[in-house]
């Protein structure tokens, strides 16, 4: 059973539709906001989904501790979708992705998991980019090779900043990293 890992998932709409969609896969969604999870895990009881999980806390922390380490082990697939883009300089160490925090999950993840990002931050992608790059462990996968059947979101459900960037014809900035 696949298990996919959103990292910075909001109360989720997106995840709520991947779990609906897609019962073959589990998804966990963790969010540093604690009101948020609160509020999606009443509503994964409220219509009872068994596939749906959500996590309370900030993903490297979690992801680094030991009692996590079943969780790590076992996700086939993370994605990040339209992270928090911290602009100013000074605030970069905000931001999720981080090489101590890719080398985590480079030191943890399975042999072909995948990671996703999605943005519609032309800077903030590159710097994503060029730090899931720079860890030897992961390399780029060729979008139009890619069988999205087989992933954590066979039917390409959208998230609602997705949706609204379409909506409005901004760009949207994506990629796929599989760990070697």
């Amino acid at each position: 059973m696949h298990l996919h890992l959103y990292i910075g998932s909001a109360s989720s709409e997106f995840l709520f539709d991947l779990a609906l969609f897609n019962n073959n896969g589990n998804y966990l969604g963790i969010e540093i906001r604690e009101r948020l999870v609160k509020t999606a895990k009443l509503k994964v009881r409220e219509r009872e989904i068994n596939n749906l999980y959500f996590v309370y806390g900030n993903a490297h922390n979690i992801l680094n501790d030991f009692h996590s380490k079943f969780i790590i082990e076992n996700v086939k697939s993370i994605s990040f979708n339209f992270p928090d883009p911290w602009f100013k300089k000074r605030h970069y160490k905000r931001r999720i992705i981080q090489p101590e925090f890719i080398n985590i999950l480079s030191n943890s993840m399975q042999t072909g998991s995948l990671i996703f990002i999605k943005t519609d931050v032309k800077e903030l992608f590159e710097y994503m980019n060029h730090t899931i790059l720079a860890n030897l462990n992961f390399k780029k996968i060729d979008k139009e090779d890619f069988n999205y059947s087989d992933s954590f979101n066979p039917n390409k459900v959208q998230t609602n900043r997705e949706k609204y960037v379409e909506v409005n014809k901004l760009d949207i900035f994506d990629s796929i990293y599989i760990k070697i």
